[in-house]
């Protein structure tokens, strides 16, 4: 399969992940005891212990009333629970966190420590408490595979026909959706580690912009407390400009309506559609035929060994070897060997970035010199480029997004609940198991 190599996108409603830094302590007393079995994993008093405090103090924070203490325990329970049963299924799908997405998160959370590098977060957390940065990069790179996990399983039950689509491009909705320019207000609140903080600010800001255009005072109003709030005044755009996961709410929207909440990874969103009007603008975009040849490492082939092949490749192509022939011969992606190692017309966006920032780098005609991704050695030809008039393809796109997001909160509760219920959970605490 060529797509392979094609960046995997998933839609916005997917969970914002739950990273909480007010952590009280990540040390186990020494009198811990086993309260919960879920399959093969177990759940310690400290686990629960741990994250009544976190919930009583995020609470604190938003001036909350809790509920009885029998209750909250039940809740953080089968939180515990749930979450353990996830972490069993990352396991048996053998998913990790990407190494990128764990430092950039966790460099996240060094800004509310005021830590400007992972060293010097590291520092400052062991200093607290030896072991603390370490557990809190477990934790960071535990919520990130349970994120991926969620997003693989969920999208896979979504299915959309090209006739959903179809019906869609031709509904009221969908024209609306799809042919016009909006003009929007867009506001970002953030609060590193402070979810439920940020949760409850975000509600605060929807219902004042509900009542009001003014986000220069919504921004001062509202940023305080580790609580950032950026809003702006977006103009007229087209759909093509807006990222999609914006662009499918702004889609929905009414002239003067206000989105829900949209938990992305770089805080909650909210948009507020001011106005709509009809755009013929067309999405042109370059393309660029590309063909490439790929070694990937493997139980017999080493990293050093598949750089050498590369290289031996490259150099066999710039003496006036067939790119072709050397790539039906030797690349490792069978799905473009077969064709002499073409992928095609590329669009930007597709590839993985190091592929697409050589694709576009390297002059019409030439032979790139070996470059790496996460898949492996590459060496790549762009044969031709154009300007194509992706218009309809845009709509079609655009369209499968909208319809997804009506599917995927349905959807990820059904799955939740299955994976809940297919879970082997034994609780050990009598009080707990009454409850």
């Amino acid at each position: 399969m060529k797509t392979k190599y094609i960046q995997q996108f998933f839609k916005a409603t997917t969970l914002a992940l739950c990273i909480s830094v007010s952590i009280p302590s990540f040390a186990q007393p020494a009198n811990d005891e086993v309260i919960a079995v879920v399959d093969n994993s177990v759940i310690l008093r400290s686990d629960l212990n741990q994250l009544l405090a976190e919930t009583n103090y995020q609470s604190k924070q938003q001036n909350q009333t809790l509920p009885p203490q029998s209750i909250l325990e039940q809740q953080a329970l089968e939180k515990l629970i749930l979450r353990q049963a996830e972490l069993q299924q990352v396991k048996r799908y053998g998913l990790k966190a990407d190494e990128r997405a764990l430092n950039e998160t966790v460099l996240k959370v060094a800004q509310q420590f005021k830590a400007g590098s992972l060293e010097e977060l590291q520092q400052k957390l062991d200093a607290q408490e030896p072991g603390s940065y370490a557990a809190l990069r477990s934790r960071i790179a535990d919520d990130l595979a349970i994120n991926q996990l969620r997003q693989q399983q969920v999208m896979s039950r979504i299915k959309i026909s090209d006739q959903d689509v179809a019906n869609f491009l031709k509904s009221p909705q969908g024209q609306a959706a799809l042919g016009n320019q909006v003009h929007l207000i867009h506001v970002r609140i953030s609060a590193t580690g402070q979810d439920q903080i940020a949760q409850a600010t975000a509600q605060q800001v929807r219902t004042a912009l509900q009542n009001s255009n003014d986000v220069a005072a919504l921004n001062k109003q509202y940023s305080n407390n580790g609580i950032q709030v950026e809003g702006a005044d977006m103009g007229f755009r087209n759909l093509a400009e807006i990222p999609a996961e914006l662009a499918a709410q702004a889609a929905a929207l009414q002239a003067g309506q206000t989105s829900a909440l949209i938990p992305l990874r770089d805080g909650i969103h909210l948009i507020k559609l001011i106005e709509r009007k009809n755009s013929e603008q067309r999405a042109i975009v370059p393309q660029y035929q590309t063909r490439h040849i790929l070694i990937q490492p493997s139980e017999v082939v080493s990293r050093d060994n598949a750089k050498q092949i590369i290289e031996n490749i490259y150099n066999r192509l710039k003496a006036g070897e067939d790119f072709a022939v050397l790539a039906a011969t030797f690349s490792n992606d069978p799905g473009s060997a077969r064709d002499g190692g073409s992928l095609g017309w590329v669009n930007p966006g597709v590839m993985v970035p190091e592929f697409e920032e050589k694709m576009k780098n390297t002059p019409v005609g030439q032979i790139s010199e070996p470059f790496q991704t996460q898949f492996g050695w590459h060496i790549l030809q762009v044969t031709e480029t154009r300007q194509q008039d992706m218009t309809n393809e845009y709509k079609e796109r655009m369209a499968r997004q909208i319809l997804g997001e009506r599917q995927f909160d349905t959807e990820l509760d059904s799955w939740l609940r299955e994976v809940r219920g297919n879970a082997y959970v034994e609780i050990k605490d009598p009080e707990l198991a009454k409850k």
